[in-house]
């Protein structure tokens, strides 16, 4: 990529235009980040990052945008990213969680961006977290990320956000579902939205009792009770917010928080990589002629990842990365 358009592109970015984050993002989407990133890395670390998931039709989008309405009230700048599923076929997406956030288009201090999941499984895009390091970068006081919230493959959003939110909602059928899977391990926060519905009370005792057959060794996660259409439980949802960034500070679990941020989006650049390398080879060397089992030792054979002596390749993280990932 020719470094004029990097420059040009952080020239914008710069002077805090939003069409200058709009295009660091599209450029990291397209899978052109890498310089772009390694030139904005020093200026990451300072926005306080939220993540929302649960089952379709809990109201998330309802509540992003509550959750955002608070954060302005309290003068903050705010980054949303709303992970759409896809087509499996055409890896298109509707994009519709623009649609609830509209009450928030024309202010300049919230910049919201859609993105398609483009078939990449835990309920979050491929670029996410290049988006989430780019709205930090580019200055901004909190990113809410809100997941597909396809129920029981949300998990990676843990790693992602300082605080994670799993919203649930009374009545629906696969809330106990959703308690079941390792999603009751990844809460920070439980919000049973839509808290006016008869059977709210219930779904509240049921979180509770699921909770006491974990055991927590720091912070426990708390329940807000929340009606987004309305705002009621809102102020409540950001104490807690607020509570758990507090906890984690004071904990020294930040860095643990940082430290699981950085080794997600290294985990994904690198299965990234092996994957299309894993595609290219099947292509161009189909061994129809072994067993699978065969078959898959000779194409890693071919990969050569780790040397004889057992060391690692040569494409392992840089220090400076690590350093900067974990202050």
């Amino acid at each position: 990529m020719a470094t004029l358009g990097i420059d040009a592109l952080l020239r914008d970015f710069d002077d805090r235009l939003p069409r200058g984050l709009a295009r660091a993002i599209s450029w990291a989407e397209s899978g052109r980040g890498a310089e772009l990133i390694a030139r904005l890395y020093p200026r990451i670390g300072r926005a306080m990052t939220i993540g929302l998931t649960g089952p379709p039709g809990v109201g998330k989008s309802t509540l992003s945008s509550a959750l955002v309405k608070k954060a302005r009230s309290l003068g903050k700048t705010v980054g949303v990213i709303s992970v759409d599923p896809s087509s499996p076929f055409s890896h298109g997406a509707l994009l519709g969680d623009r649609i609830r956030l509209t009450e928030h288009f024309v202010d300049p201090d919230v910049f919201i961006r859609s993105m398609a999941s483009r078939g990449h499984l835990g309920g979050l895009s491929g670029a996410t977290a290049d988006a989430v390091m780019l709205m930090d970068a580019f200055g901004l006081d909190v990113v809410l990320i809100e997941t597909v919230g396809v129920g029981q493959s949300e998990i990676e959003i843990a790693e992602l956000a300082q605080t994670t939110l799993v919203a649930l909602q009374p009545g629906s059928g696969d809330s106990i579902q959703v308690l079941k899977a390792g999603i009751m391990e990844i809460a920070d926060i439980f919000v049973v939205n839509k808290a006016d519905h008869p059977m709210a009370n219930q779904l509240r005792r049921e979180i509770r009792g699921m909770m006491e057959m974990l055991s927590f060794s720091g912070w426990v996660p708390e329940l807000v009770m929340t009606q987004a259409v309305s705002g009621e439980g809102i102020d409540d949802l950001w104490r807690a917010i607020e509570s758990h960034l507090v906890y984690l500070n004071e904990s020294g679990e930040i860095e643990t928080k940082r430290r699981e941020a950085f080794t997600h989006q290294v985990r994904q650049l690198a299965l990234g990589r092996i994957q299309r390398r894993l595609a290219r080879e099947l292509h161009e060397h189909p061994r129809t002629d072994l067993d699978p089992y065969a078959a898959a030792d000779a194409v890693l054979e071919r990969f050569n990842a780790v040397g004889e002596d057992g060391d690692a390749p040569d494409f392992a993280v840089r220090p400076r990365a690590v350093v900067k990932g974990l202050t």
